[in-house]
Parts: C-alpha cells; structure tokens; sequence
C-alpha cells in the first residue's frame, strides 16, 4: 500500500539542521509517510547524518555533483509514492501535527493544493518572531481558496504582501502527474512561487489553512541572503514564459498581474546591478550600469526612507529580522487595476 504523504527533503551542507528537519517529519502524528531525501552534492556531513536514521520509512538519494535545489527536488517527486507530496527544506521543520492536519482539510474541501500559514523563526531562536500570514497585513482568518490572480497579486518582488511562493503547499501527486509539472530546473531560486503557477494555470484548486504548522528558518547562508541578480533574471525570464501562454492572454486580470510583477523584477534588476558593484568596490562596473539605468538615482532616493529604516532597525533596535524574508522590501503595492 502507497503512503498517504511522500516527504520530500532536498540537502545541500546542512549538516547542522538536517536531523531537525527529518526528526519532524518521521514524528508526524500521521504515520502512513515516506521521507525522501536528496543530497545535492554536499561536502560536509549530511548525507552521513541522514543515513544514520533507521526507519525504513527514509530514503537517501544522493547526487554526485550539485545540480541546484529545483533538480534535487524533481528527482526525489520522480521517486515519490505517495498519494500527497510535501516539500520540506533541509533547514526548516514541521509542528508534529502538520501533515496530518492538512491531508484532512484537503479531503474535506477536494483540493489539489494545500498550505498553511508559516513560522518565521530566526537561527539560534528559540520562538518565532512571526508569521507569513501577520507580515503580510492580508486579514486571513478561515481556510482561503487561492485563485491564481491574488495569488501573483498578493506575491510581489520587494513589496509587502502574502508571498504564498514561500508556503510550503501539499501537492495531489495524480495531479502533477497528469499534468507533467515539476519544477524548472534551471530556476535556482524562488522556484516554489513558479511551481505553484504551474499548478495553478492547470486549474489547481489551492486553499491556505491560517493556522501555522510549517518552521521556516532565515540564517545568513541560505539562498535568500544570496546575490539576488540571478533570480531576477529567472523570474523575468519565467514571467515573459507565462505571459505568452493562451490561458493567461484570455484572462486580463492575470495578465496585468504579471505585467506589473515583470515590471517589479526588470526595476529590481536594474537597481541591484548598480547597488552590487558598489557593495563589492567594483566602481566601473557600477558606473557603467548607472550609465545603462539613468532612473538609479530617483530609484534610491524612493528607496532611502526605508533603506535608513531597516539599518535603524538592524543595528540601533536590535531587531536583527528587518532584512528577512522580503528583499529589497518597498511598501504596499499599487493597485493594477
């Protein structure tokens, strides 16, 4: 017989948070699950940690050279048996409960997609500091049905707002198999956010549980404190994609919704090729950038209040999470319509 959930681990030198990570998946109060793991070519002790677990519910695959998050991933769905796929980073972990929770709401409302609210928790914290769902300033107090436009309208690059791409949903399997989706393996960073567009381009039903079973740890090392150019050239590339598909073409509102998220990513992206060089003393490189983006400077001067903002936070409050979770961060966004 099948398990009901196929837990699944993408690793790379987490040797320090993994066994956290499996431990909350092999202690979920529903039992009836499979715990994947796929080591992407790690130099330190992952692959050993995870191998010293014995419950044969666990499996380690291991890749011999890194082939980035969203490969990992595809590997490990490409093994995966269960009826439900759960996603869980290597340095994240889940409340006891989690699975078994939302596998009964997603029966109860014949949904293809499930996730609920998520812990921000800092590394070394002993509690979280707070919620996707309260940083958003979204009121969510009931199990939401996701359509595909709140969800691009509510997910904007530097802007406040939901940010459902880094939920952790429970996926259907019969679903993406049908449908052939998996995640873009050339997409290294925010690949969930564009995963979860597959999903709801072909019609996925998607509802958010308000109630948070999933941790998620911000520590310096993880890709989102990483260089940001990268992803923003994958993201616009990834928007134009889906902008030209049929389905989104006949359907305005989306297609303003993307509209205005590429907008976001090319500003962004010509932001941070000035802002990059200068971090890094590369003056030239900057200059000829700021020659290519003659908008940098009004740019900055939008962005001082808040970039003064965060420092005063940061280094005179203490409050060492005002640069996590949303980059870059500008305010609330401007309406599209």
């Amino acid at each position: 017989m099948n398990p009901k959930v196929s837990v699944i681990i993408p690793a790379y030198n987490t040797e320090s948070y993994i066994g956290k990570a499996i431990e909350s998946a092999l202690e979920q109060t529903l039992t009836n699950i499979e715990v994947i793991i796929v080591d992407d070519g790690s130099s330190d002790k992952t692959v050993e940690i995870a191998k010293s677990f014995t419950d044969q519910r666990l499996k380690v695959i291991v890749n011999q050279q890194n082939l980035g998050a969203a490969a990992a991933r595809n590997r490990a769905f490409r093994a995966a048996q269960g009826e439900w796929i759960a996603v869980l980073d290597s340095d994240d972990w889940y409340a006891p409960e989690r699975l078994s929770k939302l596998v009964s709401l997603a029966n109860k409302t014949n949904a293809d997609m499930i996730a609920d609210d998520v812990y921000l928790i800092k590394d070394g914290a002993t509690s979280p500091w707070s919620t996707l769902i309260q940083e958003s300033g979204e009121r969510i107090d009931k199990i939401l049905q996701i359509d595909i436009v709140y969800f691009v309208e509510t997910d904007v690059y530097g802007e406040a707002g939901l940010h459902l791409g880094l939920s952790k949903p429970l996926f259907k399997r019969e679903f993406l198999v049908k449908h052939g989706i998996e995640y873009d393996d050339e997409i290294r960073m925010g690949q969930d956010f564009w995963l979860d567009m597959k999903c709801l381009i072909k019609g996925a039903r998607f509802f958010i549980e308000p109630k948070p079973y999933y941790f998620y740890r911000s520590r310096p090392g993880s890709l989102v404190y990483q260089s940001q150019l990268p992803r923003l050239n994958q993201s616009c590339k990834a928007a134009k994609y889906f902008m030209q598909q049929d389905v989104v073409k006949k359907n305005p509102a989306l297609m303003r919704a993307l509209s205005y998220n590429l907008a976001g990513y090319k500003k962004n992206l010509a932001y941070l090729q000035v802002v990059e060089p200068i971090k890094q003393g590369k003056w030239l490189t900057a200059f000829t950038e700021i020659r290519k983006y003659p908008g940098f400077f009004s740019d900055f001067m939008s962005r001082f209040n808040s970039i003064v903002e965060r420092r005063i936070q940061y280094y005179v409050m203490n409050n060492k999470s005002s640069f996590d979770i949303y980059p870059n961060q500008q305010g609330k966004r401007k309406t599209t319509t």
